[in-house]
């Protein structure tokens, strides 16, 4: 590790009077991963966002291989070799991967866009990064995984030298989480460098060179990964000392409060969950473990009223709700933390105080004969934003201003607020810094405690093993197994997920 690539020095940003970033200095050597570690509205997107040409700095200078520069937007940062991949894609549906790629630098033959030539170029880049991408795939039809690695694709086609990665494992399975990993350092021994915005302090520990820790706008310290613990690192990040056990009491499990009999649910004229049984007890936590794209998102959608069953039976608290709307559904007790937070579980251009209402706005005494009253929506807006702990500057913020870890905890207010049966948590803590996930399973394991049942639907092997009484594994749309979490291990769990057996 050389040069200084990158230099950023008292980088100041301010919105109104709100510092979201407070004299921060940091550097960027060739070939290095950069670690920007911080809880949710810490600063870190902001910081990168300057990075990136999106975001003008309110003062400080920002100095690319030597010369000070002033980007205007992100196409100076692009022809200074910065390339951003998004926490949120930036990829068009409609279009195929291959038109995504190259959307805004298309290479021209006779005046038309020469797409042999462009292919042809891609393929090679992705024969040397191990980028296993179809480019005439449409982005609408692929995995979140696959679009992360268009997204590196879009980047490295426009050559750059240097990435910004942010939260880029939030939305991916551990199999492409790996997969990241290994394109990560292909990236670094090239000799170009990284800084790599997380809350996961494993990741960390197995891919960066140096961590910068952010703390509400400033820099707390910048310290080599090889040289320091994971516990000192979530300690620096929140301030205080994180505990990562759990308090579960003991439950009366004997009370089934939900049933799922036989139930089959088609999705794109394809069976994706087979005849499955399932029950949940009153004061359990059951874990569904599987890889993505084993039904788990089909099994959610038809508990919920998302989409149609087939066949099959479910019932809550002795009553059926299946065919029932979305709507009967969370009236009869189903409360549910989704894994899409920004598409299903919120409406960005709503305040909070108004996401937290959107399950109850048409009772009383929030509406009155059509009427919304908004001086109690923002009343217990203000009471939940402080019973949560969502960092906000007030109630009537936009959602869509929000870190993701605070988007989230908008939803687990909402949800765990109306004292659900049964909760659905669908990825509870994706996308959320190491404080948030510490608050986020406490009120999980509050609401086992207090007799409900919870289903936690989960990528995170040790959040299952953790959180879960009992967990069951999904594959292929069917219960392969079920486990005693207790003496369980990770790798043992992993080969139910791949569907094979455990011997007896």
């Amino acid at each position: 590790m050389e040069k200084d690539v990158v230099q950023m020095k008292n980088i100041t940003k301010k919105f109104g009077n709100y510092k979201a970033n407070d004299d921060i200095s940091l550097e960027l050597k060739q070939g290095e991963i950069l670690a920007l570690l911080g809880e949710n509205g810490a600063g870190k997107s902001t910081l990168m966002g300057m990075l990136s040409g999106l975001l003008k700095p309110t003062s400080g200078e920002i100095v690319i291989n030597g010369k000070s520069v002033k980007m205007e937007n992100p196409r100076d940062a692009k022809t200074l070799g910065i390339g951003m991949v998004h926490q949120h894609f930036m990829l068009i549906p409609a279009f195929s991967v291959l038109e995504n790629i190259i959307l805004g630098d298309e290479p021209l033959k006779a005046g038309h866009i020469n797409y042999k030539q462009a292919a042809k170029d891609i393929a090679l880049l992705a024969g040397k990064y191990h980028l296993k991408i179809d480019l005439s795939a449409k982005v609408a039809d692929i995995t979140v995984g696959m679009q992360q690695r268009v997204e590196i694709m879009k980047a490295l086609y426009r050559k750059a030298n240097i990435f910004i990665f942010d939260e880029p494992t939030a939305a991916l399975t551990p199999q492409e989480i790996d997969q990241l990993m290994k394109i990560m350092r292909a990236l670094s021994d090239e000799g170009k460098s990284i800084v790599f915005i997380t809350h996961k302090l494993k990741e960390i520990k197995e891919v960066a060179d140096r961590c910068v820790v952010i703390r509400m706008g400033k820099v707390i310290d910048s310290v080599k990964v090889a040289e320091t613990r994971e516990e000192a690192l979530a300690e620096m990040m929140v301030g205080h000392k994180i505990n990562f056990a759990v308090d579960k009491k003991e439950t009366n499990k004997k009370e089934t409060i939900f049933k799922i009999d036989k139930l089959n649910v088609e999705a794109h004229g394809q069976l994706k969950i087979k005849n499955l049984d399932l029950t949940v007890h009153s004061g359990e936590i059951v874990g569904v473990a599987g890889v993505d794209g084993n039904g788990q998102s089909e099994l959610i959608e038809a508990i919920t009223g998302l989409r149609k069953i087939k066949t099959g039976i479910v019932v809550l608290n002795g009553k059926k709700i299946q065919h029932q709307s979305a709507r009967k559904i969370a009236e009869a007790g189903v409360g549910c933390i989704p894994e899409d937070r920004q598409n299903v579980g919120l409406i960005l251009p709503l305040t909070i105080s108004e996401n937290l209402v959107l399950k109850s706005y048409y009772k009383k005494p929030v509406s009155n004969k059509g009427f919304l009253n908004y001086k109690k929506i923002n009343e217990d807006g203000r009471q939940l934003i402080k019973n949560f702990d969502i960092r906000s500057q007030s109630e009537k913020e936009l959602v869509g201003d929000l870190s993701g870890g605070n988007q989230q905890k908008v939803i687990v207010a909402r949800e765990i607020s109306a004292q659900p049966e049964l909760l659905i948590a669908a990825n509870p803590t994706r996308g959320v810094d190491i404080g948030a996930i510490e608050y986020i399973h406490e009120k999980i394991i509050e609401q086992r405690n207090a007799g409900r049942g919870v289903l936690l639907v989960s990528f995170e092997l040790e959040e299952i093993l953790k959180l879960s009484d009992r967990v069951v594994v999904m594959h292929e749309g069917q219960i392969v197994g079920e486990i005693d979490p207790r003496d369980t291990s990770s790798e043992e769990l992993g080969m139910l997920m791949a569907g094979k057996q455990l011997a007896e």
